[in-house]
């Protein structure tokens, strides 16, 4: 990934990190709720690192409720696309494959809590 807090993401915690489209739709499809980190350019985007130390305390804060993967840079663009949330960094959620939305940039925690509670209590319509 380039930066030592995305890499320790998937090296110390062992998150995937999602590097086809195939991956992606795959990790967003299996049952239960999910959430991409989409960093964007690190070296552009000053935020980046501070998502990455503050989503895996999200996860921990939410006990198991949904687990995360790092979408790396050359699927940015298909993920943004096909969400709609297009800056970054950006943490999207899933539930058995569809887009619940999506937190752009760093937000403060009581911020992170609400909208990730608002996303995971979600009902989804039965198709």
């Amino acid at each position: 990934m380039g930066h030592p807090l995305i890499d320790r993401l998937t090296h110390e915690l062992g998150w995937s990190s999602l590097s086809t489209e195939d991956e992606v739709l795959a990790f967003i499809s299996r049952p239960g709720a999910h959430a991409l980190f989409v960093p964007g350019d690190v070296e552009r985007n000053l935020e980046t690192p501070d998502v990455a130390v503050i989503v895996p305390e999200l996860v921990a804060a939410f006990q198991g409720r949904f687990d995360c993967a790092i979408v790396v840079d050359e699927m940015h663009g298909m993920v943004k696309n096909a969400s709609g949330i297009n800056k970054t960094p950006s943490l999207i959620f899933y539930r058995d494959g569809v887009c619940l939305g999506g937190i752009p940039k760093v937000r403060d925690w009581d911020d992170y809590i609400a909208r990730i509670t608002r996303f995971l209590d979600l009902p989804i319509a039965a198709e």
